[in-house]
């Protein structure tokens, strides 16, 4: 099994990017999102929030802490503005 420490390339993997989104938006993108893979058996993913005021950051944090499915999450150590997350697909 892959952990989110093995993910050298996050490209590699679905994405999604919530560049231009606001905070609620985000929200339910990242909902659905996390739903599609989880339908799709993909158990690894990133989201894209980007560096900025953090606004989107602590959105993705916040949400991703709310869905039973998601096992854990980090920020991808070569890039500030990408969330690497794994979720349960059994």
């Amino acid at each position: 099994m892959t952990t989110l420490n093995d993910v050298v390339f996050p490209d590699s993997y679905p994405k999604l990017d919530l560049h231009g989104y606001d905070r609620e938006t985000a929200r339910v993108a990242i909902i659905d999102f996390v739903n599609e893979n989880y339908k799709l058996k993909h158990p690894i993913f990133c989201i894209i929030h980007g560096i900025g005021s953090g606004i989107l950051y602590h959105t993705t944090q916040e949400t991703l802490k709310e869905i039973k499915s998601v096992i854990e999450f980090k920020t991808y150590y070569r890039n500030n503005g990408c969330t690497i997350v794994r979720i349960n697909i059994d």
